[in-house]
């Protein structure tokens, strides 16, 4: 059994390897390759989802009419997992990138999306700015401005950085308990404010009823209800208590 897994094969001293017939390929001809999907699409035919990473026994060949700067282009035919509908992708060597030619349509991405508006936005300033020196001066300093707003913003987020770098946590519970002592003497000194306003006059006075005297009739009906305090002038007969001011 050894003899199957052997690496080298006797070769005879009169033997002439120009002698072997070689085989004629087609040019275009199609090579099975097994794949990864580089990217993710959706069957046209069935609207099946294929996500990237995905492994395919495709076929491979090279584009005859098309390339970019000699290097070759290659097309890849795969089938549907669900469907078995045949779509094709391509290389794209100027953008790095593959090209879903047909049978899926490629998912939104919205990344390639951003990249595609800036470089919208570089050619035209490229464009507004070829033969035009006053409109390239205009962009330069739009430029130098915001460079310079940008190290104003680093050099701001660097001095924040260096004064937090020395607070001490004992400093920072201290101050925070200082301000909840403040806040609880102004509540405080508000409160005293407000009874001194509500019993600043001094002919409101409030008569109290002594324990052996039975209230009448018409006194029960004048009563106050729970929770209210009854007002009245003072009078010489009772026993007045005058409300600290």
């Amino acid at each position: 059994m050894g003899e199957r897994k052997v690496l080298n094969k006797y070769y005879p001293p009169d033997f002439d390897p120009s002698i072997i017939p070689k085989r004629k390929r087609p040019k275009n001809e199609q090579i099975k390759v097994r794949m990864m999907l580089p990217m993710s699409v959706r069957c046209n035919t069935c609207g099946e989802y294929l996500y990237k990473g995905k492994k395919f026994n495709s076929r491979k060949e090279t584009v005859s009419d098309m390339d970019y700067l000699g290097i070759k282009i290659f097309r890849f035919y795969m089938k549907c997992t669900r469907c078995s509908a045949e779509f094709t992708i391509r290389t794209d060597p100027q953008n790095a990138d593959y090209v879903c030619e047909g049978g899926a349509s490629r998912n939104f991405e919205p990344w390639r999306e951003n990249q595609r508006q800036l470089d919208e936005a570089v050619a035209k300033r490229t464009a507004e700015e070829d033969g035009d020196a006053m409109r390239a001066l205009e962009n330069r300093t739009k430029d130098s401005k915001m460079e310079l707003d940008i190290l104003d913003a680093l050099d701001e987020i660097r001095m924040m950085n260096a004064r937090n770098a020395h607070l001490d946590t004992e400093d920072l519970i201290q101050e925070r308990y200082k301000e909840i002592e403040d806040h609880e003497s102004f509540l405080e000194a508000e409160d005293e404010k407000l009874v001194a306003t509500m019993f600043k006059d001094p002919t409101r006075v409030v008569r109290r009823i002594d324990d052996d005297e039975e209230p009448s009739t018409s006194r029960l009906a004048s009563a106050p209800k729970f929770g209210q305090v009854s007002l009245v002038e003072p009078s010489p007969a009772s026993s007045l208590v005058e409300p600290s001011p």
